[in-house]
């Protein structure tokens, strides 16, 4: 039986966390910088501890006032260190729950800035430690983090819009959100054939309701739904 992981964004303080840690089994966890707080990872690693969800860092560009979805050009040492600060006070909130980091998400702007720009993706590659990257196809921060002996995940995202080229569609232009569920669920059943985890976006409205129908459209698919870190 194929295995093919459901991701989501936790701990962004605008997401039914508590529900979709129902539904996931990989967390990909809001480490302060565009959105979150102490508090918020705390309680999201606790309950992913519980319910044997991979807990994944999240980071960002430093940007709250814009969910980190402006690119900004952050020298690369202050890149680095960012990244490094996200990551290990995440790690510490982790393994005081019981659970440990196991996994590296950009978030947002940076996530798109690393895809094709090398020195900020050497920035969040230094500062990450060794931990295993996850991110889109043709990601050149995947290609450099393989290139150092570190683990990629391919993921896809049935409820975004792609371009010709199989980049995500801005998010400031038509059909770059797609929000039926059904044809969410249908796309990622599509999509799983090609990468090793699906995204659902946690700050979508009816987020819980779409990851539900996306796990049970992979089983109904054959798929085993599970965490692609193990």
């Amino acid at each position: 039986m194929p295995v093919v992981d459901l991701n989501a964004d936790l701990g962004e303080e605008i997401t039914d966390d508590a529900g979709l840690l129902e539904v996931v089994t990989s967390a990909n966890v809001a480490c302060g910088f565009h959105a979150g707080s102490r508090a918020t990872m705390q309680a999201v690693c606790a309950e992913a501890v519980r319910r044997g969800v991979a807990i994944g860092a999240q980071v960002s560009y430093a940007d709250r006032e814009n969910f980190g979805r402006v690119a900004l050009d952050v020298p690369a040492a202050v890149l680095r260190d960012q990244v490094a600060e996200q990551v290990g006070v995440l790690a510490e909130i982790a393994a005081a729950e019981g659970g440990r980091v196991v996994y590296l998400k950009p978030h947002g702007a940076l996530y798109h800035r690393v895809a094709t720009d090398e020195e900020q993706a050497v920035a969040v590659l230094d500062g990450s430690g060794d931990l295993p990257v996850l991110g889109m196809p043709g990601s050149l921060l995947l290609t450099l983090a393989g290139g150092r002996g570190r683990g990629v995940r391919l993921e896809g995202f049935p409820d975004r819009g792609y371009t010709d080229d199989a980049r995500l569609v801005s998010r400031d232009q038509p059909g770059a959100l797609v929000t039926d569920r059904a044809l969410i669920a249908g796309r990622a059943v599509e999509l799983a054939d090609g990468v090793d985890s699906v995204c659902v976006h946690g700050d979508s409205p009816g987020a819980v309701a779409a990851a539900t129908a996306v796990c049970r459209a992979l089983e109904a698919a054959g798929f085993d739904v599970r965490s692609c870190w193990s």
